[in-house]
């Protein structure tokens, strides 16, 4: 055993310089767990599901469809209205123009008589009575041989003058209606091309509205979108539209059509290739986007999500009926949601076993398939005529 000297004092054992680097490269280790595990921490923390709210971008795309729908109708009602009113307008150039021919026809024929009175009045210094001056035995007879002619003269005199005032004032209307005309076709062709340029955009955001919308069905999120209040916006300027036009869009029991402009396709009871065991509803051919609107008063019962409907809506209504809207693009309200008459519930599509965009409406006496009696007459008997 080795001894150790009495004096010298207790030494700690030396550590090698390998041991002291692996040492601090376990404290700097240490600390950057530590502060990675500090960092991570907010990062790996439970965030509220995304799995019931709609994709952003299918709220962009269909709010931007609505929009371009809207703006579209406004510039083509405009369009058609601007075409109308130059078409009328050039008829109205062409009728001025007719009567004024016919007033200078006139005109001519008045001068060429008054032309006529005035070499008569020349060469007879005067007289222009018919007959002779001679032909009159007394005075008398020959002033009023003479006062005839003063009055036809005076007659032709004011007939020159109303004609030229006419021929004036039918000069100035043609004019008029020609310029008037003219700038209505300038306006008309400016709104053709704005209408192509919002066609045009609006086909490209319905295409991408009915791929986001194939999408949300594979990814089975069919989730209602919420438009911010753009739909309670258009929908009253869409609904006031549509009182004006054809009056009051709900019916004096409380219902109304599914769509405001459609066209009906496919009837119930149809057979074919797509339907198992014939069609159970009534389809209307619309664009996609198209808002689809509660035939009545009641509650979304559910939303579909897949299948041969695609995106689908069941409402239930009061005294044991319901309605279903399928092929949808995206749904707007919730289940729960109590609904109007009319009221906004979705916007159309083509999801589902559907070959384009429509409306597949169906009257059910429950909730489920395989109860729908046809839609048309049941909707007729309510006062509502599709």
């Amino acid at each position: 055993m080795r001894r150790l000297h009495p004096y010298a004092p207790h030494r700690r054992p030396r550590r090698t310089r390998r041991a002291a680097r692996a040492g601090r490269r376990h404290l700097r280790g240490a600390a950057a767990l530590c502060a990675l595990g500090i960092l991570l921490v907010p990062v790996s923390a439970a965030e509220p599901s995304s799995a019931g709210r709609p994709p952003q971008r299918l709220v962009r795309v269909g709010s931007e469809v609505l929009r371009l729908a809207h703006e579209a109708g406004r510039v083509a009602l405009r369009y058609e209205r601007g075409v109308q009113a130059a078409k009328e307008e050039r008829t109205r150039a062409a009728r001025l123009a007719h009567q004024l021919q016919g007033q200078r026809s006139a005109a001519s024929l008045l001068r060429r008589d008054a032309g006529a009175t005035a070499r008569e009045q020349y060469r007879t210094g005067g007289f222009t009575a018919a007959g002779s001056p001679g032909a009159a035995e007394e005075p008398l007879e020959l002033i009023a041989m003479q006062m005839l002619e003063f009055d036809r003269r005076e007659r032709l005199a004011r007939m020159l003058i109303e004609n030229d005032n006419r021929s004036r004032t039918l000069a100035a209307g043609r004019l008029s209606a020609s310029v008037t005309a003219q700038a209505l076709a300038v306006d008309t062709a400016r709104l053709r091309t704005e209408k192509a340029a919002l066609e045009e955009r609006l086909a490209t955001s319905r295409s991408e509205l009915n791929a986001l919308a194939e999408q949300t069905v594979r990814d089975g999120r069919c989730t209602p979108v919420d438009l911010d209040g753009l739909q309670e916006e258009l929908q009253s300027s869409a609904q006031a539209q549509d009182d004006a036009n054809r009056g009051a869009g709900v019916s004096r029991s409380g219902w109304t059509r599914p769509l405001l402009s459609y066209e009906l396709s496919a009837g119930f009871g149809g057979t074919g290739a797509h339907w198992a065991s014939g069609h159970s509803g009534q389809d209307f051919a619309v664009p996609t986007g198209t808002p689809v609107r509660s035939v009545g008063a009641g509650t979304v019962l559910s939303i579909g999500c897949g299948g041969p409907f695609g995106i689908s809506m069941v409402v239930r209504h009061q005294g044991g009926w319901y309605s279903q809207y399928a092929h949808l693009a995206a749904p707007l309200l919730a289940p729960g949601h109590r609904v109007r008459p009319g009221e906004w519930i979705a916007l159309s599509g083509t999801t589902g076993n559907s070959t384009g965009p429509h409306l597949h409406f169906e009257v059910r006496t429950t909730a489920d398939f395989g109860s729908a009696v046809d839609p048309v007459p049941w909707l007729r008997a309510r006062g509502v005529v599709l």
